[in-house]
């Protein structure tokens, strides 16, 4: 049976243990980063979503950031879990790819297209979301494994900081991806269908 778009869907899970050897080459990930910028869709075609890849140091400058915003914030007993987590399930792996949407984008379309103004953050989000969803479907179909995180806005300074991000672009999410060292958990569907979807016929 041919492999489909719904199997490379069904492949896309959360892999937290993670390791810095993945079976393509950088420039894949460049290729794939550059196509799906070009063929995901965006609200009224804004094309707001950004981009960012950072692979060697720069993908452990980042979640020495992380490790070192949470520092402050959380009990000593507490950081040193969290510090192992990070360690074994974010920094270790190939690298990481750091979502943004550039607000001056949404700020045009709000005025451009008024009568949709008060819902065009909403749209933004689904835009960065399609993004997410497409480049983590992609990486799985590689058999690269990867999560979504959310540090953000606690690491936004820093990152904007380090790497001299645009100030208007505004941090939505950071997915680092490596090979999984271990399947993931079963999927618990605690919703039964019958209550999440209706067909009319």
């Amino acid at each position: 049976m041919a492999h489909t778009f719904l199997d490379a869907v069904a492949a896309r899970r959360t892999c937290y243990d993670l390791d810095g050897d993945i079976p393509i080459p950088e420039k894949r990930i460049e290729q794939m980063i550059d196509q799906l910028l070009l063929t995901v869709p965006s609200a009224f075609n804004g094309q707001s979503t950004r981009l960012v890849l950072l692979l060697g140091t720069h993908h452990y400058t980042l979640w020495h950031i992380v490790k070192e915003t949470l520092r402050p914030l959380l009990s000593e007993e507490r950081f040193v879990q969290t510090a192992r987590k990070i360690e074994s399930s974010f920094a270790s792996g190939f690298g990481t790819v750091l979502f943004f949407e550039d607000w001056q984008v949404v700020e045009a379309q709000q005025q451009r297209f008024p009568l949709y103004a008060d819902h065009m953050e909403e749209y933004t989000l689904q835009t960065s979301a399609m993004h997410q969803f497409a480049l983590w479907t992609a990486l799985a179909d590689e058999g690269i494994g990867a999560s979504l995180q959310h540090y953000n806005p606690l690491i936004d300074e820093a990152v904007h900081h380090r790497w001299a991000i645009d100030p208007s672009w505004r941090l939505m999410a950071q997915m680092p991806f490596g090979i999984p060292l271990s399947a993931p958990e079963a999927k618990e569907q605690h919703v039964p269908l019958a209550a999440r979807r209706f067909f009319y016929k």
